[in-house]
């Protein structure tokens, strides 16, 4: 059967597969900005604990995806078959590119805007909000960037523990030794991965401040 035949005969199960594989990503990455955002503001404010955070993040991307996978199905509550233990893997995934652009983006704002915001009379909070935060917007967006990549090629992995998404053409079309099953899953999962680097490249440009041109 010729791919093209395949994705005709298939196009139902391959938009259920690739919808589930956008919800894994979403949760995944909806919760690693929510913790690395925040963990990434303290990592300036606190360096104690930057070499810690900052070292575990790294050594969680060095344990290759399956074997992650497989060392959170016996943890309590967060393992087990099923999406939960993909989401979970996939957020640990996304950490640190968040983590590290958050910290470099934030510890990267020229001293003298922020000394300029205090002697405004602006709280610390307010600096954070007002100032901090908008200029460094972009590099934090590069850091999701990143993530989100990261994350829509990792999950295919979760489909060898029963989370679904468009991994389950892949394992099958390995088992099946079969090229069109294989394309199936990782032709939707590229296409995404582009989309998606495309979609926030833009919005990373577009709030990237602008510098002012030289005289």
């Amino acid at each position: 059967m010729s791919l093209l035949n395949f994705f005709v005969l298939q196009r139902a199960e391959i938009v259920e597969r690739t919808l589930e594989h956008l919800w894994l990503v979403f949760a995944a990455m909806t919760i690693a900005v929510l913790i690395g955002l925040p963990l990434g503001i303290a990592l300036v404010r606190r360096h104690v604990l930057r070499r810690w955070v900052l070292g575990a993040a790294n050594v969680v991307q060095t344990v290759p995806s399956l074997a992650l996978f497989g060392f959170l199905l016996p943890v309590p509550l967060l393992g087990g078959i099923g999406a939960n233990t993909a989401i979970v893997a996939l957020t640990l995934y996304a950490l640190l590119p968040i983590l590290r652009n958050t910290y470099t983006g934030i510890s990267g704002v020229d001293p003298a805007v922020v000394e300029s915001a205090r002697a405004m009379g602006m709280t610390p909070r307010q600096t954070l909000w007002q100032v901090e935060l908008p200029l460094s917007m972009g590099v934090i967006l590069a850091g999701v960037r990143v993530s989100t990549v990261i994350c829509i090629g990792v999950a295919t992995v979760a489909a060898a523990i029963g989370a679904g998404g468009l991994g389950v053409f892949i394992f099958r079309g390995v088992a099946m030794v079969s090229n069109p099953v294989i394309l199936a899953g990782a032709i939707p999962a590229a296409a995404l991965a582009v989309a998606a680097d495309l979609l926030l490249g833009l919005l990373e440009r577009r709030l990237t401040p602008q510098q002012a041109p030289r005289e």
